[in-house]
């Protein structure tokens, strides 16, 4: 389900969702035996980055059929993929959720979340306000190239894996194995934790 958002880049906010939609939401959190897990990870190099991130966790919260669970803490890394020094450095983290959301409502969601920081996509590895990508949903694995799971290059990047490692220690990304087990074979050059940051699990 996408929400449409209006205001700034470092105010969005979402209208209001309709009540039939909310009871029909709440009845599904209610009834669903197993809600699924999912991982999404954040990042933004553009604008207030921390307000950026908190945002995103923001707006996801006020998803019907979302409900963040636990918020990793801030790193800083060296952009992905581009040359040294010619894009500011990220912050990034990892957000776990519990959501009835299909793997495509919860892209759309995620995508919706990403336009109204105003996010751009004209050059690949390009600068961005947020970036909101879905890391793993339950223990789904699929070749979808519209969304495929595990996303498909979380294996190889430290700035996924450190903070996903921070809020949940015994983590495994299906087809891969232990998320601990995978970082300790990645360098974590240029991601470095902001403990004189932090973000807050929605109120």
């Amino acid at each position: 389900m996408t929400a449409f958002f209006t205001g700034g880049q470092s105010d969005p906010t979402v209208q209001p969702v309709p009540a039939s939609v909310v009871r029909q939401v709440d009845e599904a959190d209610t009834t669903l035996q197993n809600p699924r897990r999912a991982v999404i990870s954040l990042g933004s190099n553009l604008g207030n980055r921390l307000e950026n991130l908190q945002g995103a966790i923001d707006a996801l919260e006020d998803t019907p059929g979302v409900r963040v669970k636990a918020v990793s803490p801030v790193y800083e890394t060296e952009p992905w993929g581009v040359e040294p020094g010619s894009q500011p450095s990220y912050f990034n983290a990892v957000v776990v959720l519990k959501t009835t959301l299909p793997p495509s409502s919860l892209l759309e969601r995620a995508q919706a979340v990403e336009e109204a920081f105003h996010r751009v996509r004209d050059e690949r590895w390009g600068p961005r306000t947020l970036d909101v990508d879905i890391v793993a949903y339950a223990d789904v694995i699929s070749d979808d190239p519209v969304l495929t799971l595990p996303h498909p290059r979380a294996h190889e990047r430290a700035f996924v894996l450190a903070p996903w490692h921070d809020v949940e220690p015994e983590a495994l990304l299906a087809g891969r194995g232990s998320v601990a087990a995978i970082l300790d074979g990645l360098t974590r050059e240029g991601v470095s934790p902001r403990a004189d940051l932090e973000l807050h699990l929605p109120e």
